[in-house]
Order: structure tokens, then sequence, then C-alpha cells
């Protein structure tokens, strides 16, 4: 909160939040929007949004505050309205929420989500030569708080798109777990043979060093533009505003907490490049084409009792007996290094095989990926693995620990346990490569 004769001051001379003020201290002139005061700043510090988009605060007993216009109010952002455009190729913007959905809280001092993303659009004016944007608001949430039920409604979205003839659609969505959200859309849209482009930001877009506006126009980009026909998501490329990459839906990963490039291409590179001109630029790696066709079938069942489990040093094996104890059906273990768990320990009680066999032959699939992340686990190497590969478990091949994750309980949905146990290590949507490749080895 402002001190008391700030308030006062701003009453006096009609001065409101949102308005554009000018502000003169020590020789420096600066104009702006006035923004409330976060709970973490000194009540006498007047906060100001410079055109720059930064904020810069400045002290009001040595500030002459003069008032140059209204604003608009500082809990919202201008609205642009859907831009349809008759004859431009049609895509369909999905908003979620997340951080590319969302402003600085100043009572908090964090960030929160917006629920009109028309607001969004107004600050990328450039979407309209690009293409007929419809939006379609289905939530207004962080991705943490997402769950598979949120995937399942944008992916009958999306499914219900390209039955009604939209060339392509994007996806706004948080993105600490949006590599969980792309790799659970690329199979419940197998064969969609449409551009369907998941982007966010790492950076709220009221921050002047905001990716999500490049990140939403490179979308558009390849959503309207591009020939490829598969799930994918689209940011940064590099910490620069000159390249967004788009990543297969199963081989990304969130590999910074706030980098802009912080997703990467695991085992795998990047499948185009949009710069920040429009211009798309196809790499090396193989990709599935778009079509005409009519959607195929939407697979969007998901089996929410499986777990994703990491074996460590000292780690208790009980962890499986827990999870077969409240009736999972399905397990994938992060190991280390080819696919390791503790087995041939020398002290009682730290060997993960008796727990893990318990867990096959009460029906159970258990899968193992590396938390290496790069390369591909292998059951034959060393003895542990044979004796692991022995007991059930399933090598997942190069997929990521996510990717696995989310393709088993993809699978249990779907299909019989026999079934799902022998399509874990088969290549459905391009979530295992025959030979890892990896553009990127260190962010």
């Amino acid at each position: 909160m402002y001190a008391k004769k700030i308030t006062e001051f701003f009453d006096a001379n009609g001065i409101s939040f949102g308005d554009i003020i000018k502000v003169e201290a020590d020789g420096i002139s600066e104009e702006g929007e006035l923004m409330p005061s976060t709970e973490a700043n000194a009540e006498n510090i007047i906060i100001l949004k410079l055109k720059n988009g930064y904020n810069a605060g400045i002290d009001f007993d040595k500030a002459k505050i003069t008032r140059i216009g209204k604003g608009i109010p500082a809990h919202e952002f201008p609205k642009a309205a859907s831009m349809v455009k008759e004859g431009m190729p049609k895509i369909s913007l999905i908003y979620t929420g997340g951080t590319i959905g969302s402003k600085l809280d100043y009572k908090t001092g964090g960030v929160h989500m917006l629920l009109k993303p028309e607001e969004l659009l107004y600050e990328v004016p450039e979407l309209s030569g690009v293409a007929d944007i419809h939006v379609e608001p289905l939530s207004s949430i962080s991705s943490e708080d997402m769950s598979y039920i949120e995937w399942q409604k944008i992916a009958e979205r999306v499914y219900e798109a390209k039955k009604s003839g939209f060339r392509g659609a994007v996806i706004t969505i948080g993105t600490d777990t949006m590599h969980y959200a792309s790799a659970a859309l690329s199979f419940m849209l197998a064969g969609i043979e449409m551009p369907v482009v998941l982007t966010g930001a790492q950076r709220s877009s009221d921050r002047g060093s905001s990716d999500a506006f490049m990140n939403l126009y490179c979308s558009a980009v390849l959503a309207a533009k591009s020939d490829i026909g598969e799930v994918g998501i689209c940011m940064h490329k590099s910490s620069s505003d000159s390249e967004c990459g788009f990543i297969r839906g199963t081989k990304v990963r969130k590999m910074h907490t706030s980098r802009r490039d912080a997703f990467r291409p695991i085992n795998n590179n990047y499948i185009a490049s949009v710069s920040s001109d429009g211009t798309i630029k196809y790499g090396e790696s193989e990709y599935v084409r778009a079509g005409k066709n009519s959607a195929n079938k939407l697979l969007s069942g998901f089996e929410s009792k499986v777990a994703l489990v990491k074996a460590y040093p000292n780690s208790d094996p009980g962890i499986i007996d827990y999870y077969v104890g409240k009736g999972y059906k399905g397990i994938i273990i992060e190991g280390t290094g080819l696919g390791h768990t503790p087995v041939s320990t020398e002290h009682e009680g730290y060997s993960w095989l008796p727990n893990i066999k318990r867990a096959v032959d009460k029906g159970v699939i258990v899968g193992m990926t590396s938390q290496c992340l790069y390369g591909r686990v292998n059951p034959s190497v060393y003895r542990n693995l044979r004796l692991l590969s022995s007991a059930g478990v399933i090598y997942c091949e190069d997929m990521t620990p996510e990717t696995a994750y989310v393709k088993l309980g993809w699978l249990l949905g779907n299909y019989k346990r026999e079934e799902a146990s022998k399509m874990l290590a088969e290549n459905l949507v391009g979530e295992i490569s025959g030979r890892s490749l990896y553009e990127d080895f260190l962010v």
C-alpha cells in the first residue's frame, strides 16, 4: 500500500491507477502508467511502468508528479477482438492460461492469470496478417494445476477444429508441465495430420523481456503456413528474439526454470524454426506431413493410476509396494544410467528387485527410463539390467521419463493390459527414435 500522504495527493489531483503521469526528480523526467504498490515495496515509493515495459520506483518525497491523461486500469490489458479474416488460413487459438496469459499482481508482487485471451492478442498486431484466428477460451489456470482431464478437453477441442475445417491449432498453456501435455496430445491426436502447436511464455506478458508475443506469433505462423501434421511445442530457440523452434511433442523437455530458450529437443532435433519475420525453415528431422483427410478417431482415454518414481542411492523400494497397494496399474521408473535401480545391494532392504517382481506378478506394468535424459536405456549391458529385464521390466528405449509416463497412462486408458504392455516399447508417434539424436546437449 502507498503511504496515506500519497493516496491523499492522488485523490486531490484526480490521479488513478493506470493513468499516464509525468514524474520529475533529480533532473530526470519520465512518463508512464501509475501502478499499484506491491506488498514488497516501501510505502513512499511510487511504481511507474515505463514505455519499454519495465517498472521504475521513484521516491514520492523527491518527485514532481503531473497527470498526463487517463490510461488503462492497472488490472487490465487492452483488448483486441478475435482476428477473423476472410480468405486467410483458419486456425483455432485455444487458450488455457499459464504465464503467457498472465500479468503482475501488484498486491502480492507475483503474477496471476488473465481471464480474457483477447487481452493477449492486442499486443501482437502482426497476427492479423498471418491467419483467420478464432479464439476459444477453455480455462485460465497454471499448468501445474492441470490434470489429464484438461488434456482430454484440449484434445477434444483440437479434434473438433480439424473436423470443422481448421488448418491448424495453437494452444496457449503454462510451461511447467507443457511437455507432459504435448506428449498426451501427441498420443490422443495420433494421425491428426495438421499442425497442433503448444506455446507459452517464461515471462509474463506485461514484462519488457516477455517472450509471449514472439512465441505466439511464430506458433500462429506454423499453424497457418507449415506443412507439419503433428503435435509439437514452439518456443524461443535462443535467449534472443531471433527465432523460435518447433519440437516434436514427445521429444521435448523444459530444461531451465526461467530462460526463454528453456525447451530443448531430447534425443531428437528441431523439426522447424520460425524467424521473427515469419520465415519457416525446416530441419533435417522427419515429420508427419499435414493432410486434408478428416480427423482420425480421437483416443483420449487416460488411466490416472500410473506413477512416475525415481531410483536413487538409499532409496526405499517400498515405494513400489505403496503404489501396488493403492491399486496402480502402471509404474514408470526413472533409473540411473542405462536403466538401473539398486539390485545387488550388500545391505538388506535396499534392492528394488523383489518389489518389482511382486508388482509385475500382480499385473502392474513397470517401465524403465533414464534420469540422464539423453541417450537410451539398454537391458543387456550389465548383469543388474538383465535381472530387472528378466523380472518383467520394460525398457523404454530413448523416451523421456515424462513421455513414458504419459504414454503408459494413455495406453492403459485405451487398450487392454496385454496390448498396452506390448505397445509401451513400440514407436507410435515419434516418441522412440531408431537412432538417438541431439542438437543441443546442454542448455
